[in-house]
């Protein structure tokens, strides 16, 4: 168990890496979602898209990539992955025939129960012991910790 993080807010002295922090949960939560998702063939890479789909089937790819925030190498990466394992399918946009939308199948659809539930139990674990105020704090903080990033990085990419 990862119990430093009150040392170090303690002491003024002491470096706080949020990357490090950040890193880790998103470590221990990947874990968690690879040994739930092993017995369907789906790696903890692929949920996102799947969640993603399940709220907006049929969504073109691009759309769904930048949703994501992840490149196009990645995501082609991971709906491949899906598409071999009968998860998702992709069709011709027909707004534009260079362009796929990518939609759930009827295997994913069965597993939707089991998907969401997956969902709900990393919620449950992540944010046991937390009251409704420090869920909403802390969503809220990491919500904004995530733009602030991104804008630096996409000023950074501009070049102002």
């Amino acid at each position: 168990m990862h119990s430093s993080w009150n040392i170090r807010l303690k002491s003024s002295k002491t470096h706080v890496s949020m990357g490090r922090e950040s890193a880790l949960l998103s470590r221990e939560i990947n874990v968690f979602l690879a040994r739930e998702l092993e017995p369907y063939g789906i790696g903890s890479g692929q949920f996102p898209f799947l969640m993603r789909l399940m709220h907006h089937d049929g969504i073109s790819q691009e759309s769904l990539t930048k949703a994501l925030n992840c490149d196009r190498a990645t995501g082609t990466r991971a709906l491949n992955k899906l598409e071999e394992k009968g998860y998702v399918r992709r069709e011709t946009d027909p707004r534009d025939k260079r362009a796929y939308c990518v939609f759930l199948t009827e295997r994913s659809r069965l597993l939707e129960p089991a998907i969401k539930s997956i969902s709900s139990q990393i919620n449950d674990v992540v944010f046991r012991g937390f009251t409704d105020e420090e869920k909403t704090l802390f969503l809220s903080m990491i919500n904004r910790a995530t733009d602030n990033i991104s804008a630096e990085n996409d000023a950074r990419k501009a070049g102002i």
